[in-house]
């Protein structure tokens, strides 16, 4: 079965075969299937769908190029040379709703379906599957959703989007880091400063990246690349996080410390609040033996 392939990331793309698919061309087709599939398998009320779509014209001009529309949409959908449907239009009086089968392959549903494996898993604890799965998901990103699309609803989803990115690229830098993949971590973290320059945390994960991959140098001028980020785009210099790591690198201390063993029941990690409070109980029993002695020199 030929599988419908469809991009949404950069520019709208629908392929069959390898090849570009038929029946796609019209603009307003694109944006009723592009609209349905980030809304995929939930009923759309068809009025709202005609006023979102066709909002400038009169209510039953926009109901009628809306019926247009969904007619041409599905029969492309169902334009297979071995015949059947590869996506089920599912269009009622009131109501459209698509379910994308099996023959249809979008790369936002790959792409959430990978944020949503790993959202609540620190980056550092991801186990090689699933990073694998996040390089995979990332490397879908080939531009912001829908290049060239201003539409309000199309705006918010590619905020919403670049958003998963963004925490996608930082948890696989925190792995990059856990595991010695210092090269790798900063191809991630460049590609974070191309959509937000002035993003704090990830100029700090650069700087703690190059200095463990032996750059010091390049290290500190992350952080004046850092400074002047906040300074053109916010107004605010580098917080106490950033500017205490920076000392460090300057003074060549800022290697992480080797891992502390976890705490068993055998032996469980003593604090400094935990020695302090051993040494007064020392001390109170000292204090105890030496006035007895005094009360009775016998002893």
């Amino acid at each position: 079965m030929s599988v419908l392939k469809i991009h949404l990331f950069g520019k709208f793309c629908v392929s069959r075969g390898g090849r570009p698919a038929d029946g796609f061309d019209a603009h307003k087709e694109q944006e009723l299937l592009s609209y349905l599939l980030l809304r995929r398998n939930r009923p759309h009320a068809r009025e709202a769908l005609a006023g979102l779509l066709w909002g400038d014209v009169p209510t039953e001009k926009s109901k009628k190029y809306l019926r247009q529309a969904l007619w041409h949409v599905q029969a492309a959908l169902d334009a297979r040379p071995e015949g059947g449907a590869v996506g089920v239009l599912a269009v009622e009086h009131d109501w459209v709703q698509l379910d994308a089968g099996p023959g249809v392959w979008l790369d936002v549903e790959v792409f959430e379906r990978a944020f949503m494996s790993v959202h609540d898993s620190r980056g550092a604890e991801l186990d090689a599957p699933s990073f694998g799965a996040l390089q995979e998901a990332v490397a879908l990103y080939r531009g912001d959703l829908l290049e060239g699309w201003y539409q309000d609803w199309c705006l918010f989803e590619r905020e919403r989007l670049q958003n998963m990115y963004l925490v996608m690229l930082d948890k696989l830098m925190c792995y990059c880091e856990a595991h010695r993949k210092f090269e790798l971590g900063l191809l991630y973290g460049a590609a974070v400063l191309r959509h937000d320059r002035a993003h704090e945390r990830t100029h700090r994960q650069l700087m703690s990246l190059q200095y463990l991959a032996g750059d010091r140098t390049a290290a500190l001028r992350q952080f004046e690349r850092c400074a002047a980020a906040l300074e053109e785009e916010l107004g605010v210099k580098p917080d106490r996080l950033t500017d205490a790591l920076y000392q460090r690198i300057r003074a060549d201390h800022a290697a992480p410390p080797a891992p502390a063993p976890a705490p068993t029941a055998e032996a469980a990690p003593v604090t400094l609040a935990d020695l302090l409070r051993h040494l007064k109980q020392i001390q109170t029993v000292l204090s105890e033996l030496q006035s007895r002695r005094q009360k009775d020199p016998a002893n």
